[in-house]
C-alpha cells in the first residue's frame, strides 16, 4: 500500500469526489453528493490510522479532526452551508496551528515525536532533542507554514464560494489536493533539513543526552 499511497490519495481524495459531483449529484442533489463524496476519504483515513498499529498523538489528531469535519458536514443541512462550514473549519485549524506556536508547543514537533518513536527512538530523548533551539525553530517554522496554508486556503475558498456558489465545491477539491501535495513537499524538505542539522551538529545529541541524565538524577 505504501508504494501506491500517492495514487490512492489522488483516487480517493480527488477523482472519486469529482466523479460523484459530476455523475451522481443530478440524482441525489448537491448536498448529499457532497456528503457521499467524503465517505471514501473517511474510510481511507481510518484505515491509515489502523496501519499505524498503535495509538499516538498523530493518530488521535487525525481521528479527532476527521470526526469534527464529518460532524460539521452532517449538521450543515444544505450544500452552500456545508461549503461555508468547511471555510470556518479550515480557518479554525489555521488558528489552532498558530496557537500551538504561540504557546511553544508546535503540533508538528509532536508528529515528529510519534514518527521517531515508530522508528524505535526513545520518546523522552527525542523530545529533549527536538526542543534544542535550532531544531525547535524548524518545527515552529513548519507549523507556521501549516497555519499559513489553512489561512490562505480558507480565504481562497471564500472567494470561490462568493463567485461560484455551490459550484465552488469542485474547485475546492482540486485546490485542497494541490495544497496537500505542497505541504507534503515542504514537510519532506523540513525533515531532510532536520536530518542535515543532526548530522552536522552532534553536540545537540550530547546536550539532549545530558538533559535526560539530569532529569533522571533529579527523579531519583
Amino acid at each position: 500500500m505504501k508504494k501506491n499511497i500517492v495514487l490512492l490519495d489522488i483516487i480517493i481524495y480527488a477523482l472519486f469526489p469529482l466523479f460523484i459531483w459530476h455523475f451522481v449529484r443530478d440524482f441525489i442533489g448537491d448536498y448529499y453528493a457532497m456528503l457521499l463524496s467524503s465517505v471514501p476519504g473517511i474510510v481511507y483515513s481510518v484505515y491509515r490510522f489502523y496501519e499505524l498499529k498503535r495509538i499516538n498523538f498523530f493518530g488521535v489528531f487525525i481521528l479527532v479532526t476527521l470526526m469534527i469535519e464529518t460532524l460539521i458536514d452532517i449538521l450543515a443541512g444544505s450544500s452552500l452551508q456545508l461549503l461555508w462550514n468547511k471555510v470556518f473549519y479550515t480557518a479554525a485549524m489555521g488558528l489552532f496551528f498558530l496557537g500551538s506556536i504561540i504557546i511553544k508547543k508546535p503540533i508538528t514537533l509532536y508528529f515528529g515525536l510519534d514518527f521517531a518513536e515508530l522508528q524505535g527512538y526513545d520518546r523522552r530523548f527525542s523530545k529533549c532533542f527536538y526542543y534544542q533551539k535550532r531544531l525547535f525553530r524548524i518545527f515552529q517554522l513548519i507549523t507556521f507554514v501549516f497555519a499559513l496554508r489553512s489561512g490562505v486556503l480558507a480565504a481562497v475558498k471564500t472567494m470561490l464560494i462568493m463567485e461560484y456558489g455551490v459550484e465552488a465545491f469542485e474547485k475546492g477539491i482540486i485546490l485542497r489536493q494541490a495544497f496537500s501535495w505542497l505541504m507534503t513537499g515542504f514537510t519532506i524538505v523540513g525533515i531532510f533539513y532536520i536530518g542535515k542539522v543532526i548530522y552536522t551538529a552532534p553536540d545537540l545529541i550530547k546536550k539532549a543526552e545530558q538533559e535526560i541524565e539530569e532529569k533522571r538524577a533529579r527523579s531519583v
